[in-house]
């Protein structure tokens, strides 16, 4: 059976976008090989996925739509290593859809010279399918390939389509959130345990209120602050612990985090 899908690196954000993609049959795992240099990722992926693993990059680059799922800073040998080997020609150029933070796509189209190209910003709930993906096109990319760059990220979450130029501040805020929101479940956690509850409840706690509260602003399209007007009543205490956030520097803290994240971001591609 040919080869639909390649994937030149199999980390844990390679492998949350697979294990979905099969899971939803998209793909056979006897259609997906991938290309991973450590021997024990690659048999761990082959024994719970049953897909084919390689060293080789310019075997996945055979797929019809490759992932390029490496860490930016491996990028150009990676590139390096596929021009010595073989040129791309124009007898094969498959789809390159790239997660690498910081990448631009003029950086990407000229590794992978006349391929289509889609950059893209998944986070790590692509795990549970509640992922967010931005998306934007390269130069040759045209409506057919974008429809696969939706469908293969939409299999782990919900794609939303941006300028490149904005990808950065994707990578700031959508792409490190997950570890800001870490945080502050086990900030609150700690919370918790430090006012009486034992650490199991006060962490589901935690969890399910940030959840629900998420929930709760997606269905209702309610603003954030309008939100928590509605639970802030008068000499309350929930007025008491916004104060109290506020003091600490709750709001600038994030702010800072996602402007700092988004910097990196713009570093890396430099």
């Amino acid at each position: 059976m040919a080869t639909k899908l390649g994937i030149i690196g199999g980390g844990v954000m390679a492998e949350a976008i697979l294990s979905r993609l099969l899971q939803q049959k998209m793909f056979e795992p006897v259609e997906v090989i991938i290309s991973e240099p450590a021997p024990e990722r690659r048999s761990l992926l082959a024994e719970r996925y049953g897909v084919t693993l390689t060293m080789d990059n310019h075997l996945a680059m055979t797929a019809t739509t490759v992932l390029l799922a490496v860490k930016p800073q491996v990028f150009a040998a990676v590139v390096s290593g596929l021009q010595q080997e073989s040129d791309l020609t124009m007898a094969h150029l498959p789809l390159v859809l790239s997660i690498l933070a910081g990448t631009p796509l003029s950086k990407l189209e000229a590794g992978f010279p006349g391929c289509p190209v889609v950059r893209a910003m998944p986070n790590t709930p692509a795990t549970v399918g509640a992922a967010i993906t931005a998306i934007a096109p390269g130069q040759r990319t045209e409506s057919q390939h974008l429809a696969i760059a939706e469908q293969i990220f939409g299999a782990i979450g919900e794609v939303v389509h941006v300028p490149e130029a904005l990808l950065d501040a994707v990578t700031g805020l959508s792409g490190s959130g997950p570890a800001y929101v870490a945080l502050m479940v086990e900030a609150l956690s700690d919370g918790g345990v430090a006012v009486g509850l034992p650490r199991d409840i006060a962490t589901k706690l935690a969890i399910q209120t940030l959840k629900g509260t998420a929930q709760l602003l997606q269905e209702t399209g309610l603003h954030p602050g309008e939100l928590k007007n509605q639970v802030t009543s008068p000499g309350g205490t929930t007025i008491a612990g916004v104060a109290a956030l506020e003091k600490s520097g709750l709001r600038s803290a994030l702010i800072e985090a996602v402007k700092a994240a988004t910097t990196r971001s713009q570093e890396l591609g430099r």
